[in-house]
């Protein structure tokens, strides 16, 4: 009976702890994401903080339970890492905080979606593949989920890095959701290394080499960017000297009501007057910047005596003090007003103004389908500013002539890295921030999350920023995203820094925008839209084109009989084409523009890529035969030409590499003898399988020689012959796609689809029509080869990996691409065409 207990109680005691295993997990991961919250040395966690809740994954089955982990996680995140973000809004909308606190649990699946989103689809992939691609697909799932679900705040899990010097540089490469995909996979790998560690250590060595060699790549990039900002930093250059004042007068409605708006404009302006002259007089400040709506009303646009006589009073100041001045202010028109910064200068007055393309949803912003007298009865303190139009680009000029151009982002703009970057792209050399992060005044994290935010975009963008804020924190932020000067909270201050004038070279970011987001989503949506798609797989196979598996004794095809010396000629010209569209590519995107359309691009393209990809095209149709089985001979014939082989004599055969669809087959006789002609086939397999119908041994040299003789076979059954044909793709496709843009541009320069022809003659007209048509050639091609490479390595991958599916997919995966490049380009041609 005793024993009987015993063992009761201890597999009660299992139980219980089974059961009590994932809420520790997330417990864990929670308390780990409080302390990497907290910034400095803590980034150190961000590479284990999700390793508690992963591994308390491994022991949860139903979906319900993963579900219910995942809500908890969010829950946790929300209050780990945004638990200041309630109370502070409960005071800035008049709600008690422990009902703030509530609704920001209540809201926190959707808040952090990302989160509930990673843990379903890494159940869902981590039960259908090897763990390295169910974890690179669950951490894209996660980025590609903060993209589709924006944050309010802009937050990632990627933005404590922002200590991390040498870390946070790749910022510039795909933003700062590139760091989060980079920390949830390593997150991934250690997770993977502990669980396997006692039962298949060849796969925990193997998780843990991945999370070192991303780690040292990771790190190595980082150390040598920060090299090259450095040595920017230290070349010579002019420079502005900005002022930023930091008034801390806060409570601006309580003061309203105590001493009416008059008197508190006035000393909001008094105290900017004292401290702007005083940065200007002691400190050598060239140019001032006040913070986000210092001036709470229209500038420009008075709406009283008083408000004029203030908006000249302002001028009156910048012209005393001789330097032009950015301040937070309103700007109206006809749709509404705009929280906005207003640019001015002494000898020209008012240059324009920026309004804030972000207003905060329902605190400055309501959109006019929710909009309503219902609505503001049930929120009252939401605002009634308009959204922006954009990034602009506006000058800092001194009174010596020096010029900066500058792109303004005001308060929650600087969570957006887009709006920077078309900033960037625009021509400015500096960003400037303008923020009222007083309602954070209780809660200094909320204040000093938004900087850490605001600092990346100038990693992405590779612009120092001047960032001023009401009463804290305002900072300088240098190209790297080092804050190199900041004031306090709750602090009345100015803060004086150089910014140099120079132009850096555009990053990838800046010539790509915010890209790593929408791509995630798209590699995981395509995924989990792989099974559908399959199901109607063999419907698109029926009309496929693919070559039809004949009977082995009915074989025959189209060959191309090469010597070896002509094989390896017709690889070397198709590789030289190849080089020749990379360095196209290159060109366009480091020097000459996406969009830039020049003879000298015209002449390297024939050069580089048309003439070798003929003459490669040439060789074959010169050396092109007819094949088949007839009786006991392979018969391959060329007009009168005829060549008879025995296949009982074929002993064994080797395959060789060729562009695509062909692969290349030598013959090895009975006698040892290798015959002197390679024969280029489309389907490999099914000619040896063809020889040993007739009689021939025909078997593969090595297993190597079968798979790659398989894989050519499978690119084979992947190919269609009209669809993927070059002649279509990347010479009657590019003529059709563009003519409707050589007609655009003869309407728009000469009057009419013929106005060419009939000012210059058919000469000119025909010239236009090929540099048109040869320009689209170079964009279809470069589109068609990026498409081709990313089919081939995600087939390859899917083989690598072993999937069940991977070659049935292969077809699946082609269709996908021919669906984009045949689809997707007149698409994007239509949306350019009717936007313009």
């Amino acid at each position: 009976m005793s024993a009987t207990t015993g063992l009761d109680a201890t597999s009660d005691s299992q139980r219980t702890g089974a059961r009590l295993w994932p809420w520790l997990g997330v417990l864990a991961s929670a308390l780990l994401l409080h302390l990497y919250a907290r910034g400095g040395w803590f980034w150190l966690l961000g590479f284990v903080v999700w390793v508690p809740w992963i591994l308390s994954l491994g022991r949860l089955t139903r979906w319900s339970q993963v579900c219910l982990s995942g809500v908890a996680m969010a829950v946790g995140y929300a209050l780990a890492a945004t638990h200041w973000f309630a109370p502070a809004f409960g005071d800035y909308v008049g709600i008690h905080p422990a009902i703030a606190l509530l609704i920001l649990m209540v809201l926190a699946p959707l808040l952090q979606a990302q989160v509930l989103v990673f843990v379903l689809l890494r159940h869902r992939f981590v039960n259908r593949m090897p763990w390295l691609p169910a974890a690179l697909l669950s951490a894209l799932a996660w980025v590609g989920a903060e993209w589709l679900v924006p944050k309010l705040l802009g937050d990632t899990f990627g933005h404590g890095l922002q200590a991390a010097s040498w870390l946070r540089q790749a910022a510039d490469l795909a933003g700062v959701s590139g760091l989060t995909l980079i920390l949830v996979l390593i997150n991934l790998a250690i997770a993977e290394a502990l669980k396997q560690v006692r039962s298949d250590r060849r796969q925990a060595l193997q998780a843990v080499s991945i999370a070192a060699v991303i780690g040292i790549v990771w790190t190595g990039y980082g150390y040598w960017r920060l090299l090259e900002v450095r040595s920017l930093q230290a070349m010579p250059a002019q420079s502005v000297r900005v002022g930023l004042v930091q008034a801390n007068i806060t409570k601006l409605e309580a003061m309203r009501a105590e001493r009416g708006a008059y008197a508190v404009i006035r000393h909001l302006l008094d105290t900017h007057y004292a401290m702007s002259a005083h940065a200007v007089q002691q400190q050598g400040a060239e140019a001032l910047l006040w913070s986000e709506t210092i001036y709470p009303t229209t500038f420009g646009s008075p709406k009283s005596d008083d408000g004029a006589a203030l908006d000249q009073e302002i001028m009156q100041f910048v012209r005393d003090v001789n330097v032009p001045l950015v301040m937070g202010t309103y700007d109206r028109d006809a749709a509404g007003e705009y929280n906005s910064a207003a640019f001015l200068e002494p000898e020209r007055g008012l240059l324009g103004h920026y309004r804030k393309t972000y207003p905060f949803p329902l605190t400055e912003y309501v959109p006019s389908w929710l909009d309503g007298e219902r609505f503001r009865k049930l929120l009252p303190w939401t605002g009634s500013w308009r959204e922006g139009d954009g990034a602009r680009a506006l000058p800092l000029r001194t009174s010596d002539g020096r010029e900066i151009n500058v792109v303004p982002l005001i308060c929650l703009d600087d969570v957006h890295p887009q709006l920077a970057i078309d900033g960037a792209r625009l021509g400015a050399q500096a960003l400037i921030g303008l923020s009222n992060d007083s309602w954070f005044t209780e809660y200094r994290q909320g204040a000093r999350l938004h900087l850490a935010v605001a600092s990346f975009r100038s990693v992405e963008t590779r612009l120092p920023q001047l960032r001023v804020t009401a009463n804290g924190y305002s900072a300088i932020v240098d190209e790297s995203g080092e804050i190199i000067a900041q004031t306090d909270m709750d602090q009345q201050a100015v803060l004086v820094g150089e910014v140099p004038i120079r132009s850096p070279e555009p990053t990838v970011m800046v010539r790509w925008g915010d890209w790593l987001g929408r791509v995630a989503a798209w590699i995981v949506g395509l995924t989990l839209l792989a099974p559908v798609l399959g199901r109607i797989r063999m419907r698109l196979d029926a009309w496929a084109g693919s070559p039809k598996h004949e009977s082995p004794m009915a074989w025959s095809a189209t060959v191309y009989l090469l010597r070896p010396s002509a094989r390896i000629l017709v690889l070397v010209l198709h590789a030289c084409a190849a080089l020749g569209l990379l360095w196209i590519a290159i060109r366009m995107l480091w020097t000459d523009g996406l969009q830039v359309n020049t003879l000298h691009q015209v002449h390297l393209f024939l050069a580089s890529v048309a003439v070798p990809m003929l003459l490669a095209h040439g060789i074959l149709l010169w050396n092109r035969y007819q094949a088949r089985f007839e009786g006991e001979q392979l018969l391959m014939t060329r007009g009168a030409t005829h060549i008879e082989i025995e296949p009982s004599r074929i002993q064994s055969l080797q395959v060789f590499r060729m562009p695509r669809p062909y692969a290349a087959v030598a013959l090895t006789f009975d006698s040892g003898q290798v015959w002197s002609h390679h024969i280029c086939v489309h389907d490999p397999v099914a000619f040896s399988e063809g020889v040993r119908a007739h009689g021939g041994a025909a078997s593969w040299q090595s297993d190597s020689m079968q798979r790659a003789a398989e894989q050519a076979s499978r690119r084979a059954g992947s190919w269609h012959r009209w669809l993927d044909a070059p002649w279509l793709q990347y010479g009657l496709w590019p003529l059709l796609m563009s003519l409707p843009a050589f007609r655009l541009n003869q309407v728009i320069t000469f009057g009419g689809t013929f106005g060419e022809w009939q000012t210059f003659g058919p000469g000119a007209w025909f010239l236009g029509l090929l540099i048109w048509w040869v320009a689209w050639a170079i964009g279809i091609s470069l589109l068609g080869g990026a498409l081709r490479g990313f089919s081939d390595a995600l087939t390859w991958l899917l083989g690598r990996w072993r999937l069940a599916a991977a070659r049935s997919d292969a077809n699946l995966i082609q269709w996908l691409r021919r669906a984009v490049f045949y689809l997707g380009v007149p698409i994007w041609l239509a949306i350019r065409v009717l936007g313009a």
